[in-house]
């Protein structure tokens, strides 16, 4: 998918502007650094239309990331939250994938990166989950990686363009020896994430997820520790380690993109019975049924376009 070719509007500096005009300098200092702060958001129809899926939880992060990098965003967070309402209705989706990111222009070069213009976008499209539609049930084989996870690090802990690289890396190694995705450890051999989500597992009946030290403060994450406390499931933030992964009963993924993906085996060792875990299937189950907008619970977390 080749998204410079996609029509429609992006919302740029405030103003919306033709998809095929929305383009940046080749010295812009974030292409050269990565220091620029993006989120993931989804919109999904519902029976009142489509709504964006805790949006202002969104928003809020990515204040919060700019912050820890000492990023001043040139708009309020209704401002940026409005962009995000206005990119969907006029662009015509019922579902999509959203993408604001906040970056350095080409005003200077170098690592003070100071004088420079923050510059704000919001885009969406049509993007259909990051696994295929099979994995739901039948879940991945994941990778233990050979690149670790950083802590204790506050711009670790923040949603940063350049810490994605780390994260690449670790996804191509995976792909490339099969496998369908990468586990993080950090330095300790905690298990902190994968390339691009948030992990638990199941054992004896309690959900367990490693500590935000480790792992990206996901909103999925969130939604999940939430929607299991309210079904009454004890949940504990740990430390978890590699044996304990693969002593567990279930293990999933967790990520706006990802959504919520059963993991079938790590490093070829099956989990569980090897497929999608009740729990597992549980909580994936009302996890679609609350971003669809068919549970009333937590109507805060859905802001309707139209």
């Amino acid at each position: 998918m080749d998204l410079s070719k996609n029509q429609g509007s992006i919302w740029l500096d405030g103003r919306m502007v033709d998809w095929q005009e929305a383009n940046v300098h080749v010295l812009t200092h974030t292409l050269h650094y990565g220091v620029g702060v993006f989120e993931g958001v989804r919109a999904y129809n519902t029976p009142k239309g489509p709504s964006i899926f805790r949006l202002q939880d969104h928003t809020d992060r990515l204040f919060k990331s700019a912050g820890i990098v000492n990023m001043e965003i040139p708009y309020a967070k209704e401002t940026i939250n409005n962009a995000h309402i206005d990119v969907v209705n006029l662009n015509n989706l019922e579902e999509s994938y959203i993408r604001p990111m906040c970056f350095y222009g080409s005003e200077g070069m170098g690592l003070r990166a100071d004088n420079l213009k923050v510059h704000t976008m919001v885009a969406a499209w049509e993007w259909p989950s990051y696994m295929e539609p099979e994995a739901r049930e039948k879940g991945i084989k994941v990778k233990v990686s050979s690149y670790k996870r950083q802590v204790r690090n506050p711009v670790s802990s923040a949603k940063v363009n350049g810490n994605y690289v780390n994260s690449i890396v670790a996804l191509n190694e995976a792909l490339e020896a099969g496998f369908d995705e990468a586990l993080l450890l950090d330095e300790e051999e905690n298990v902190a994430e994968g390339s691009g989500e948030n992990f638990f597992i199941v054992k004896n009946g309690i959900l367990k997820t490693p500590d935000l030290e480790a792992s990206l403060d996901g909103i999925t994450r969130r939604t999940i520790i939430q929607l299991a406390k309210d079904m009454g499931m004890e949940v504990e933030i740990i430390k978890i380690k590699l044996h304990d992964v693969l002593e567990s009963d279930e293990a999933f993924f967790t990520g706006t993109a990802a959504e919520v993906v059963p993991i079938n085996s790590v490093n070829n060792e099956s989990l569980g019975n090897g497929s999608r875990g009740p729990i597992t299937e549980i909580l994936q189950s009302t996890y679609f049924d609350q971003v669809r907008g068919l549970r009333d619970e937590n109507s805060n977390w859905h802001s309707y376009v139209r």
